[in-house]
Order: C-alpha cells, then sequence, then structure tokens
C-alpha cells in the first residue's frame, strides 16, 4: 500500500505547488494586490459597473431620450444661425472602460502612453442610445461637433472609431481636439461663431461651461445650483464614476500626485464623509 500512497502523495504536493505558482504567477502579472490604493481599485469597481450593470445603460438610455424630447422641442423654435449639438466624446459617445478596466487590474492610473495605444485602435463601443440619437439630429439637419480633450496625435484613430459606427459629421471639420488648453470655452466659442448650440451632451461638468472649470469642491457645488435649470435641458449628462473633475478636485487639480498620495486623500475623505 505505501508503494502507491507515496508517489500519489508526492503527485498531489507537487501538482498543488504548481497550481500555487501558476497563481501566484497570474496574479502578479494581472491582478492589483490587495494593497493597491482606493484610487486604483476604485476604478475598478466603477468600470464593472459600467460593463455589466444594466442601470448604467438604462441611464444612459435615459439621458439619450431626453436629449431627443428637447432637441424636437428646440428644432420648433426658428434660429438665425445653423443648430448644432456639441458633444464629448469619451464615456460620452465612446465606451472606453474595456481600456481602464484593463489598467486599474494591473494597478495602474491613467497612462498617456496606453491610452494613446488604445485610442489609435478605435476599439471602443458606443453608450447606449448615443449613435441612434445623433443619427437623428443630423436627420433633422442638426451639425454635431465633437469637442474633446484627446491630442492632436490621436486624431486619425478618433475619427477611425467614430467613422466605424457611421456617426454623423465624423470629420476634421468638426471634430476640435485639445490644443494649447484642455479648456473647451475657446472651442465652444468658435461653433457659436457660425452655429447656434441647442445643447451640448458631457459626462464631466466643464463639458458644459468655463463655470466649472478647475474651481473647488464647493463654488462646483454653488455652480451646479446656479445652473439647475440648464440640467435636462440644454445640458445632458452622462454618468461616469471612474473619472473626472468630481475625482481631481478632491486632490485640488494636482495631477502629478502619485497613487499613494491620492489613497492618503480619498481616505481623509472617506473619514469625513463616514457617519
Amino acid at each position: 500500500m505505501k508503494r502507491y500512497f507515496l508517489p500519489i502523495l508526492f503527485l498531489a504536493a507537487f501538482y498543488s505547488c504548481s497550481v500555487k505558482k501558476q497563481a501566484a504567477s497570474y496574479n502578479a502579472r494581472t491582478i492589483a494586490p490587495a494593497t493597491t490604493p482606493i484610487a486604483v481599485n476604485g476604478k475598478v469597481m466603477a468600470n464593472i459597473w459600467m460593463q455589466r450593470s444594466a442601470e448604467y445603460k438604462a441611464l444612459c438610455f435615459q439621458a439619450y431620450n431626453l436629449a431627443h424630447l428637447r432637441l424636437d422641442q428646440s428644432l420648433a423654435q426658428t434660429s438665425a444661425k445653423p443648430k448644432a449639438i456639441v458633444t464629448d466624446i469619451d464615456e460620452t459617445v465612446l465606451d472606453n472602460s474595456p481600456h481602464d478596466m484593463s489598467e486599474a487590474l494591473e494597478g495602474k492610473d491613467f497612462d498617456l502612453k496606453t491610452w494613446k495605444e488604445w485610442t489609435a485602435k478605435a476599439a471602443a463601443d458606443t453608450l447606449a442610445g448615443a449613435a441612434s440619437f445623433l443619427k437623428y439630429a443630423a436627420s433633422k439637419g442638426v451639425e454635431v461637433f465633437y469637442i474633446t480633450n484627446r491630442e492632436e496625435s490621436e486624431r486619425a484613430g478618433t475619427l477611425k472609431n467614430l467613422q466605424k459606427f457611421n456617426l454623423p459629421n465624423a470629420d476634421n471639420e468638426h471634430l476640435l481636439l485639445k490644443q494649447a488648453t484642455s479648456s473647451k470655452e475657446t472651442r465652444r466659442n468658435q461653433v457659436l461663431q457660425t452655429h447656434e448650440i441647442v445643447m451640448l451632451l458631457g459626462d464631466n461638468l466643464a463639458d458644459f461651461s468655463a463655470l466649472f472649470e478647475h474651481k473647488n469642491y464647493e463654488d462646483r457645488l454653488q455652480n451646479t445650483q446656479r445652473q439647475a435649470a440648464e440640467f435636462g435641458k440644454k445640458f445632458i449628462v452622462l454618468p461616469n464614476p471612474a473619472y473626472g473633475d468630481w475625482e481631481s478636485v478632491l486632490y485640488q487639480y494636482k495631477y502629478q500626485l502619485k497613487a499613494a498620495q491620492k489613497d492618503s486623500v480619498l481616505k481623509k475623505w472617506a473619514i469625513k464623509e463616514a457617519y
């Protein structure tokens, strides 16, 4: 009996050790360790919600259904200039959660190099309701301008991604990328020179007005209150729990902070807001 039992015991121990090594190798290579800061681990949960929850898709449909209704109302009014819609791209028209999830699982915060590799692939899908709404607007003679803080080097990949879904006005004239500043106010004013902007779409308040650009926490809340009548009317907001100025303002827009430093800030906010 011992002749058979010992070899079996040896093989079982060897197999168990091998499996543990493979698992450790996989986790070290692919999954961020449990000690990963909140700033990164929080993005895992946020992106799982964006990818897997029906509620997220429902909110996107809700935003675009409301946009449809408001557009019809604006079309009933005459204008001296051609009508236009201004829209952000990322997490407003295109869904980048697969890339963001991949980065977060590896314990990474935003990285410009890997981000540009992603946008060059033109692999992002559209948000629920986005394509049908923009095509409807175009069918009514409304031009669509895409104002994004993607960089000039991302133009080709961005156009390819928009054109992949036959989105209207997906051309150089209507794609206004980041130039000297991340502020979108100058580019919005550029559109206003020739068009009446009847609606703005975005996932970040700075997509709508300079009132929200680089403001502190209290000012953002106060300005949101002051502009309350515009939300759901001229300003259509898409949900984005993964990133945005809502997060940056907590760090006082200090983008150079390391993940551990961000973690410290977030824990202070969490303690402050806890019951």
